[in-house]
């Protein structure tokens, strides 16, 4: 088993890793939409996708992964009627790949952000 951690996202905010490598598989923690500096952006749901997104991308390749191997993702949103458009984001980064995903509506979520993602991919190097 391999922690996984970079710079290029947020630091976790509590006793946990960014992910975490078993075998040929990476487990991310959730992300939420903090700058690898640790800032929340702030706006509308699409923005914090977007931000979301790139910490995704930022522990995928530092486990030896991309949202091309993503195999499983869940999605924690605050409100449900921001469905569709957290669906035109997450199409934009997994194009023609379609991982299995649950989506969960919550009450709240750490820093009151409005999305949070967690995804299972295969390990590629």
């Amino acid at each position: 088993m391999k922690y996984v951690a970079t710079d290029k996202a947020p630091a976790a905010i509590g006793p946990y890793s960014q992910g975490i490598v078993a075998g040929d598989l990476f487990y991310s923690s959730g992300q939420i939409p903090l700058t690898p500096s640790g800032d929340l952006v702030l706006g509308t749901i699409e923005d914090q996708a977007h931000q979301v997104f790139a910490n995704l991308k930022a522990v995928l390749a530092e486990a030896g992964s991309s949202l091309d191997q993503v195999v499983k993702a869940t999605v924690f949103i605050k409100n449900m009627d921001d469905f569709a458009l957290l669906n035109e984001v997450y199409a934009t980064y997994f194009g023609d790949h379609k991982p299995a995903r649950s989506t969960v509506e919550v009450a709240r979520l750490p820093k009151d952000a409005k999305v949070e993602i967690e995804v299972i991919a295969k390990v590629v190097n």
